[in-house]
């Protein structure tokens, strides 16, 4: 039913349920499977001066180093667990784009048929300040969206 799918993952214990739900997925279907590991963008404060502090070009540079970091040791984990349960799956980390955008996009890109994703399941006031990656994913989507919780 499924061919290629597509697991974002950002390493917390809540997406490691759905990687283990969509690599058991992938082993049952013979699905490919794409790992998705994103990097938001450097947050960069728009005040400067007394009215706030200003992120310098080695604050960047470090943010980046740390994402490409941290991306590379969750996406080994993600690799080795695809590895154990004998799945087929590549491996991948995108910098500079929001976590919605990026899953929805790479999706296309990469011809995958389904995307599984975590979801904290905010509610209200807390779904409003934090917003939610997953109902973006699910709002833009192109393909099905198998959401974990």
């Amino acid at each position: 039913m499924y061919t290629h799918i597509l697991i974002a993952t950002d390493g917390s214990e809540l997406a490691q349920k759905g990687l283990e739900h969509g690599l058991k997925l992938a082993k049952g279907l013979g699905s490919n499977v794409t790992i998705l590991n994103v990097t938001e963008p450097a947050p960069i404060f728009a005040s400067a001066g007394m009215y706030g502090p200003v992120a310098t070009a080695e604050d960047i540079v470090s943010y980046h180093k740390a994402g490409e970091e941290y991306g590379a040791k969750v996406l080994k984990a993600a690799k080795a667990d695809a590895d154990k349960l004998g799945v087929n799956a590549e491996t991948l980390h995108v910098e500079e784009m929001w976590a919605a955008e990026a899953i929805n996009q790479v999706a296309v890109d990469r011809g995958c048929d389904l995307i599984v994703m975590a979801s904290h399941g905010r509610r209200g006031l807390g779904r409003l300040i934090l917003g939610s990656q997953t109902v973006e994913v699910l709002t833009h989507s192109r393909v099905p969206v198998l959401v974990v919780r």
